[in-house]
């Protein structure tokens, strides 16, 4: 990816109103949580969202958490029942996030989820966040703001560090100071209707446990969703998936990308955060068709490691 300079934003007013400018225009930001700093991007927009990617040189996509101003905000995003709103009640704003059905129509980008009909929702409890939030005015989808594989950031220096870092790489970080949790928020789903800890974290599962009044059963951490029986288990077509395809054998629909023309494409002009943005969309387009799907060549470089990697997931024998 390119690289610029990072901007370094105080967290006054000046500071928060530029951060939400550079949201608006799509870029990637990183700003303070209670729980570690978050690499933010407009989860409306698929563009922004794969600039996160490609920040952090992540392998493969994977469910992000989206960070909403208030739990009004999240229930226009995520389906919350009985027992969702009563955590929410309970813990948001704080270090909780409930993954939870996505509401039709919600407008959050197939990339942000994967692909999957779930959503992971948080309120943060950190003032300089909470501000920015109310500033952008929408959802924000928000990963650690590490490199892939390092050690999450509970302050703006790790955030910037040169070894492992993302200087350069993103267009801002807020400096909030040092976060007070430091360890990522807890995950709590649920399956056939009985609440699930996805991942233990800045709320004690016991604390959950007595505001529902029932155990929560203990499941996979979602950051690694291809767990067997994970909740969160990747979205793959129910068609068979061909791969390399320079052309589409009788009865295929075949997604292209560059030059490779196609009934569909990733990216026409051949442009690898385009195709990030427009991979699980594409993928669902092609599904709907009922026919076996064939995918152009992608290069296996930046993004197109991510891309490639969930590409061979959707092609892999079921």
């Amino acid at each position: 990816m390119t690289s610029h300079s990072t901007l370094t934003l105080r967290p006054d007013a000046p500071g928060i109103a530029r951060a939400a400018r550079l949201l608006a225009e799509g870029q990637a930001v990183a700003l303070p949580t209670e729980t570690v700093y978050g690499l933010a991007a407009d989860a409306r927009n698929g563009e922004a969202v794969a600039r996160i990617y490609a920040a952090k040189g992540r392998p493969s996509f994977n469910p992000l958490i989206v960070h909403l101003a208030d739990a009004e905000a999240a229930g226009r995003i995520g389906v919350l029942d009985e027992d969702a709103l009563r955590l929410a009640e309970a813990f948001w704003p704080g270090p909780l996030t409930l993954v939870v059905p996505l509401r039709d129509g919600a407008g959050i980008a197939g990339i942000v989820t994967a692909g999957l009909d779930s959503v992971g929702l948080r309120v943060p409890a950190h003032p300089v966040a909470h501000a920015l939030l109310q500033a952008f005015g929408g959802p924000l989808a928000a990963p650690s703001a590490n490199r892939s594989g390092r050690i999450s950031p509970t302050t703006a220096a790790h955030v910037l560090a040169p070894d492992g870092g993302l200087a350069g790489r993103i267009a801002a970080v807020v400096d909030g100071g040092a976060c007070p949790v430091g360890v990522e928020s807890t995950i709590v789903g649920w399956r056939e209707g009985e609440p699930l800890l996805l991942r233990p974290g800045g709320v004690p599962a016991e604390a959950i446990e007595t505001v529902l009044g029932r155990p929560l059963a203990r499941g996979a951490d979602l950051v690694a969703p291809d767990a067997p029986g994970q909740l969160s288990s990747h979205y793959a077509p129910a068609a068979s998936v061909r791969l390399d395809a320079a052309k589409a054998q009788p009865g295929e629909t075949l997604i292209g990308f560059g030059p490779v023309a196609g009934d569909l494409s990733l990216s026409a002009s051949g442009d690898l955060t385009e195709a990030a943005a427009r991979l699980f969309d594409t993928l669902r387009a092609a599904d709907r068709l009922g026919q076996p799907i064939a995918v152009a060549p992608v290069p296996r470089h930046g993004l197109g490691l991510a891309i490639n990697d969930r590409l061979a997931r959707a092609a892999a024998p079921r």
